[in-house]
């Protein structure tokens, strides 16, 4: 049987990466489906966060820093400032998923900003992103130009909304919410136990 994951999470959350790692590690050789599902914690016109202000450094030297070594994940601090708004990156992941592309595509949106220090609130950013994972680059960039994917991205921002998710990542299997774990071994374990 199949386990159903379903992912709340926003692109400029490192917590969200260093999850993304400890289900897959924990998952590993077991038929799960991860369905990642958008939510911004700060979407437009609300000001974004700065990385030259002392909340980000403190929270990254005190939480994100040793728990990414724990779970041996590299990424820095991004110096983008302010922090992108990640609508556009989210309704990329629309254009993804009808590709197939979902879990490629999200792998390489949060590598692209929390490793290699790039705007994803860049629609050339973004496109190029794309076209790097084999999706149709001017077909991608089309779509978010156009808004294509604007009113099933709110509808998914509704859905999220209606479930009560208020932080990131937050974490549904099997349609219950869960606990939220980075311990592989004990994330193996309640995925076994569904």
């Amino acid at each position: 049987m199949t386990i159903n994951i379903d992912i709340f999470s926003d692109y400029v959350c490192p917590y969200c990466l260093l999850f993304e790692a400890a289900v897959s590690e924990a998952g590993r050789d077991l038929d799960i489906q991860i369905n990642w599902q958008p939510v911004e914690l700060r979407p437009y016109p609300n000001p974004t966060l700065r990385p030259e202000d002392d909340y980000l450094p403190a929270v990254w030297k005190a939480s994100v820093y040793p728990l990414a070594e724990q779970l041996d994940v590299p990424l820095k601090l991004p110096s983008i400032s302010p922090q992108p708004y990640s609508r556009l990156a989210h309704e990329g992941a629309q254009f993804a998923a009808l590709a197939g592309q979902s879990d490629a595509y999200n792998a390489r949106i949060f590598s692209a900003f929390f490793q290699e220090d790039r705007d994803i609130g860049d629609l050339d950013v973004l496109t190029s992103l794309a076209g790097e994972l084999g999706l149709d680059a001017k077909e991608f960039r089309a779509a978010l130009e156009s808004g294509r994917f604007t009113a099933a991205h709110n509808g998914a921002l509704q859905a999220a909304a209606e479930r009560g998710i208020h932080s990131v990542p937050s974490v549904w299997i099997n349609d219950q919410p869960v606990p939220l774990t980075y311990d592989a071994k004990t994330l193996r374990s309640l995925l076994q136990s569904l």
